[in-house]
């Protein structure tokens, strides 16, 4: 990195403005707490919590990466891709995004109306627990059926009546892959796929299509994530071995949402150094004194 951005380094965390629990600078100052050095900001889909985590990376002595956890599809599966250091003001790319939310909100709606014929749920009860600014999903709805004591918890909902077999959830709205790394770079990002083994090789993305979307102009692979499979991580690694893709390591933080712990996962410093190098669109905030040493 460079000599102010220092490790370890967390490259993937959520704040209220998408899914987690704590508000874009709760989670900064707790990356911090967490002995991090750097911490990217990935909400889903938005950038809304740039400014206020960039101030709170300047207070607390941390370096920032903005991102974005940017919604795609592949045939049926969901792909999610990790873009860092665009411009948030690329008409292109928020175009999209915002398609993509309404989308999610409008899908989020019908998913309340499906369950309210079974279970005590009401779109009001979902939005008790969505954060000002955030856009309404599945863990919002996985929220109020917890508070409601339907499930015991998040992962609980997820496994159980928010999985796609039990015919309440429909897709939303998202790009393919290759579209959103094109969008990703034309906005001078850095996209990395995220998680994308978390039910084995098996379910990995084709060798081709990886060729296609390192053709494309994807960086890398997120590979150390506690969801990917260990049949899964040693697929991710042939891969990008095989296409000079970068390997990345995140936590995917969500705050009291998830088990995951910040800085459970992190990123070589060589890589955030290449991320920081090759991105046009947007630079890191970088403390002056930052509070992690190297």
């Amino acid at each position: 990195m460079s000599a102010s951005v220092r490790g370890p380094a967390d490259l993937h965390a959520h704040s209220a403005v998408s899914d987690g629990t704590e508000q874009p600078a709760e989670l900064v100052r707790a990356a911090a707490r967490a002995g991090l050095g750097t911490i990217a900001l990935t909400d889903h889909d938005s950038t809304a919590g740039w400014e206020e985590a960039s101030q709170a990376a300047l207070e607390a002595g941390i370096a920032l990466i903005p991102g974005m956890e940017l919604s795609t599809r592949y045939g049926h599966k969901s792909v999610h891709l990790l873009a860092y250091l665009f411009d948030p003001s690329d008409r292109a790319l928020m175009d999209e995004t915002a398609r993509i939310r309404e989308s999610r909100l409008t899908r989020a709606e019908r998913i309340v109306d499906n369950l309210a014929r079974d279970y005590p749920l009401s779109w009001d009860d979902v939005l008790a627990q969505t954060r000002d600014g955030a856009t309404v999903g599945r863990p919002h709805i996985a929220d109020a059926l917890v508070h409601l004591g339907i499930v015991p918890d998040r992962s609980a909902a997820f496994a159980g009546i928010l999985h796609p077999s039990r015919g309440y959830v429909m897709p939303h709205y998202a790009p393919d892959p290759l579209t959103a790394v094109a969008l990703v770079r034309a906005a001078g990002g850095i996209p990395v796929v995220a998680h994308p083994a978390t039910r084995g090789r098996a379910h990995v993305l084709t060798a081709d299509y990886v060729k296609s979307l390192a053709g494309a102009g994807l960086f890398g692979l997120e590979v150390e994530h506690r969801e990917n499979t260990a049949d899964g991580k040693r697929r991710l690694r042939e891969l990008a071995e095989r296409f000079d893709l970068a390997v990345t390591g995140s936590s995917d933080y969500h705050g009291e949402g998830k088990p995951n712990q910040l800085g459970e996962n992190t990123t070589a410093p060589e890589v955030v150094e290449r991320i920081i190098a090759e991105a046009s669109g947007w630079q890191p905030v970088v403390p002056e004194n930052p509070a992690a040493s190297p």
